[in-house]
């Protein structure tokens, strides 16, 4: 599993600044704050996503896409869990992918990867599988919402 001590925080805190989020880096050993799953995994309160070196890069980007994936206005009330929404969790499993194209050295099939090592479970039996042969309304509410342009690249 890719981890941020893997890869530096340099490169996602650029990439958290490009849509207004401010990545902070949790000492070695500490309780990550506003994390869900606990542990190493990411956490996210207001605009600020929180990270250890040992948090895997999926799991960065999947929390921080919660966030992207909002207004700036609703991104004020998320503590911890961001949504029960199905069509935003399913955008936001893509969108990960997408945002780890953005991160030198990590790509989209990488992130698709540690998914599946992690435990997401898709119908088609993979992240890959799931993002580019069962997940075209995720496609479609990443456009609609100005996240993608019609190539499905970021925007």
């Amino acid at each position: 599993m890719l981890t941020l001590a893997d890869i530096g925080f340099d490169a996602p805190t650029a990439l958290l600044a490009r849509y207004g989020l401010t990545l902070v880096r949790t000492p070695d050993g500490a309780t990550i704050p506003g994390s869900y799953w606990g542990d190493s995994e990411a956490g996210i309160i207001g605009t600020t996503v929180y990270a250890r070196a040992d948090t895997p890069v999926h799991s960065l980007l999947h929390e921080a896409g919660h966030l992207i994936v909002l207004p700036p206005e609703k991104r004020a009330q998320v503590h911890t869990d961001a949504t029960d929404s199905v069509p935003e969790e399913d955008a936001v499993c893509v969108l990960q992918g997408l945002l780890g194209d953005a991160l030198p050295g990590v790509g989209r099939e990488r992130v698709w990867a540690d998914m599946d090592t992690w435990g997401y479970t898709f119908r088609l039996g993979s992240a890959r599988a799931y993002v580019e042969q069962d997940a075209d309304d995720a496609w479609r509410w990443l456009e609609d919402h100005g996240l993608i342009d019609n190539q499905r690249r970021l925007c």
